[in-house]
């Protein structure tokens, strides 16, 4: 993998930028202008991991360089330590520059938001409404490991404790670039609790990442929406049937309906439905975009097709596979209890050397 001249020129332009954004943080002008002070800020944070990566580059090739001169010392003991430093650096800087071009490919701008996560039950019946209560578990215990905050927007439990279908925002930095990898179709094998038999059956659930929809990324005309409202039906008490706390939204144009029943109050089931509702309404903006592109991009990374069976989950041999890149991991339990990073990290790097293939036949034929 070459280091090509254009690469190093984009470098060059980064770092100039990185600069001139360094001073206007130091402008009183900017600093008393809250708003492009933000802005300014963000680009400067976005930048400093490549600008410092590329300072450390150039670096090791000043290093490469003056352990060359030393090998021609005349002294032997300089020139091997010499040759051994080189090694060592060599292999830093075939590693840096990995590191740079993966850099310089155009980051997915949703990677820092929010998500919307939806878990619907599939075939299976019973054996699929407990498997998604399983991976809504999953999910929370990730989320909990990192830090992040998990709030149930929506759900349809079963008599038995699973989920028809639940939707729920998990809020934290990066959210959504450690877990858009995650839509898809998951399919457990596993003897039911209910099978007298002892026989294994395959269930399935679909689960969908959706990057949380803020009130700029789409634009919802109130004459477009027709507001339903309804008593509740289910647990919660007697409260439920004296007030009409549900919320029906349709969208007219889309024809999405979203129903939020979950809270107590008619005005937060509306705050969650139109939540729900925002972030839908952006997906399909999303889509479009990405079928505009299609053509120019092969890669089809964080797309999400929700037809396709991305993992199994094989309970009898405490095995869990990756079909979209050939991992099987024999720690089923552990994945379970929210063990997911050695998968998500494997999935972020294959999708990662498949953007930068598809950026370098960009470049290459620019």
């Amino acid at each position: 993998m070459s280091f090509a001249a254009h690469y190093l020129k984009k470098l060059d332009e980064v770092e100039k930028r990185f600069e001139e954004l360094t001073a206007q943080l130091g402008d009183p002008a900017v600093v008393n202008d809250r708003d492009k002070y933000t802005q300014i800020a963000r680009e400067h944070s976005d930048l400093s991991e490549i600008v410092e990566t590329y300072r450390r580059y150039k670096k090791v090739l000043k290093d490469i360089a003056d352990n060359k001169e030393l090998l021609e010392d005349a002294d032997e003991e300089i020139a091997k330590l010499a040759r051994e430093e080189l090694k060592e650096l060599e292999a830093e800087r075939e590693a840096l520059e990995k590191r740079l071009m993966l850099l310089l490919v155009p980051k997915d701008p949703n990677d820092e938001k929010n998500i919307m996560l939806e878990i619907r039950a599939g075939t299976g019946g019973e054996e699929a409404a407990l498997f998604a209560a399983d991976l809504f578990r999953m999910y929370s215990r990730y989320a909990e490991r990192k830090g992040w905050e998990v709030e149930i927007l929506d759900v349809n439990p079963t008599g038995l404790g699973g989920f028809k279908e639940i939707i729920a925002m998990i809020k934290g930095k990066g959210a959504y670039s450690r877990l858009k990898y995650e839509s898809g179709v998951h399919r457990v094998q596993r003897i039911p609790e209910t099978e007298s038999g002892g026989r294994i059956h395959t269930s399935a659930v679909t689960v969908a990442v959706l990057p949380e929809a803020e009130e700029v990324d789409v634009e919802i005309r109130p004459e477009d929406l027709k507001i339903d409202t309804m008593r509740a039906s289910g647990a919660g008490g007697q409260h439920v049937n004296k007030t009409e706390s549900a919320v029906r939204i349709t969208h007219i144009p889309t024809g999405i309906v979203v129903y939020c029943a979950n809270e107590r109050s008619q005005h937060q089931n509306r705050a969650k439905a139109m939540q729900i509702l925002r972030t839908r309404l952006y997906e399909i903006k999303l889509r479009e975009q990405e079928e505009k592109i299609r053509a120019e991009r092969r890669s089809q990374v964080g797309s999400g097709d929700r037809s396709e069976r991305i993992r199994t989950y094989n309970f009898p041999q405490n095995r869990i596979t990756d079909h979209r890149i050939g991992l099987t991991l024999y720690k089923l339990e552990q994945v379970l209890d929210g063990d997911l990073d050695d998968i998500i990290d494997s999935l972020i790097t294959y999708y990662q050397t498949e953007a930068l293939k598809e950026h370098e036949q960009v470049e290459e034929a620019a």
